[in-house]
């Protein structure tokens, strides 16, 4: 297991029990950065999962941690967990962090999660704040890094006597360029494939130049930027679904531009796009006869003509392509076209499409994936117009230890520890946008390879 080496400030003598709720694949670095704290400190570090074996495969040796098994489904069991920590580091699906959230409440615990704030959280600020507790949200990489180095971009701007009008954030999980070089799509599951199956659904917005732009979901991988990287090339954009709300957040209200998105390497989007306009992704309604399903009758399910075209002409038909296109090499490489069982009793479009993927998709052993981040800021210093460029690229070391892993992980774990040795003053629900926190937590994080360089 790969220990990190953390900054240390000081060491407090009373010992600290810090709580993690989940040990699947965003879990690695996170775990081993808090037991490499909890061996400075003699803090104590209890990793729970629905999987005992799992869980113990996380701690490994150390004597600094321990496994248990937990099932939030388990209303008294998991209080009493709860209710042995400090501080609670959820890594649950998003819809059970209130759960959570609310045994915090009633127990007084502190929380961190690596997720949007939901509605329903951010009903619990007020109790929080008034009993001392801090709920930090969107302290991973995305959300996370990317508001944390943000607000240290637009802030620095501001200091200088700077206005910004435009801004433009775009963030990827990749592969690195020398994984799996055969994979035409340049792309592999490296966090919750549901989420990247369903990815975009919904309706785009931002702000353009002064006007406010709408792209729906079946204009969405149509709709693309082509951003370039410094030292890594060019990628495709595409809009994220809410844009907007981050005017206000980053207090930009005079902002010009102001675009969020994801990135993708170069042909991703046509070919996706085939999937999408299909109907491939859709999550609303479950498919009849799936476990005789093979993946060529998957496509031909949602395609027009006679059941004697074959599957590849339809799609080359509809969609105006040929067989040798970039889309169609994508295709035929995922396997869409063959025989083979889909594996599954039963499913909706987009249970079946991720099931496919994942036969390609999932990261071997040796694999490396890559996350890219880059902001684009135009600012102007009374009449003058400068532009910057901040950009992060980071690398997995192989297919447990991710670039996603570090980059979700590592902001949470410096974060409890801020909050456990008294840095962090903010109470209630909040979410890492001030100095408090970007300050220290982008600073330790560069002594850990993940830094936002500027061009």
């Amino acid at each position: 297991m790969e220990f990190y080496k953390p900054l240390i400030w000081a060491t407090l003598p009373a010992m600290k029990t810090v709580l993690v709720l989940g040990a699947g694949r965003s879990s690695s670095s996170l775990i081993a950065y808090l037991l490499s704290v909890a061996n400075q400190f003699s803090w104590k570090i209890i990793v729970a999962d629905f999987s005992l074996a799992v869980a113990k495969q996380k701690v490994d040796s150390s004597p600094a941690g321990s496994a248990i098994h937990f099932n939030i489904e388990h209303e008294e069991a998991s209080k009493s967990t709860i209710a042995s920590a400090d501080l609670v580091i959820s890594l649950l699906p998003p819809h059970f962090h209130i759960r959570v959230a609310q045994h915090c409440l009633s127990l007084g615990k502190h929380l961190i999660t690596a997720s949007y704030v939901s509605d329903e959280m951010k009903n619990l600020d007020e109790e929080a704040r008034s009993s001392g507790l801090i709920f930090l949200n969107e302290c991973g990489l995305d959300p996370g890094i990317d508001h944390m180095s943000a607000m240290q971009l637009i802030d620095s701007i501001h200091a200088l006597g700077g206005k910004v009008i435009s801004f433009e954030s775009f963030t990827g999980g990749l592969i690195a360029p020398e994984t799996d070089p055969e994979n035409p799509w340049r792309y592999k599951f490296t966090w919750n494939p549901r989420n990247v199956v369903t990815a975009g659904q919904g309706i785009a917005k931002f702000r353009h130049e002064g006007k406010l732009k709408y792209i729906p979901y079946q204009q969405l991988f149509t709709r693309i930027s082509h951003v370039s990287v410094p030292g890594y090339g060019t990628f495709e954009g595409y809009a994220n679904r809410d844009s907007l709300k981050y005017i206000d957040l980053y207090a930009l209200k005079d902002v010009k531009t102001m675009l969020r998105g994801t990135l993708r390497n170069y042909g991703f989007c046509s070919a996706w796009n085939i999937l999408v306009q299909l109907g491939c992704c859709d999550d609303t309604y479950l498919l009849e006869d799936v476990a005789s399903m093979t993946h060529r009758d998957f496509l031909d399910a949602f395609l027009d003509g006679s059941k004697t075209e074959a599957t590849e002409d339809k799609i080359m038909r509809q969609f105006s392509i040929t067989s040798d296109s970039t889309e169609m090499k994508r295709l035929t490489w995922s396997g869409f076209f063959t025989d083979e069982k889909v594996g599954l009793t039963k499913g909706t479009p987009a249970q079946v499409l991720e099931h496919i993927l994942n036969k390609k998709w999932s990261l071997a052993p040796g694999d490396k994936d890559m996350i890219v981040m880059i902001h684009k800021v135009i600012a102007d210093f009374q009449g003058k117009t400068k532009t910057i460029q901040s950009s992060l690229v980071v690398k997995g070391d192989d297919e447990a230890h991710t670039a996603m892993a570090k980059t979700v992980g590592l902001p949470m774990g410096i974060a409890a520890k801020l909050v456990l040795q008294n840095q962090i003053t903010s109470r209630g629900v909040v979410i890492p946008v001030s100095a408090e926190f970007y300050n220290p937590i982008l600073n330790e994080l560069k002594t850990l390879g993940v830094e936002m360089l500027e061009h």
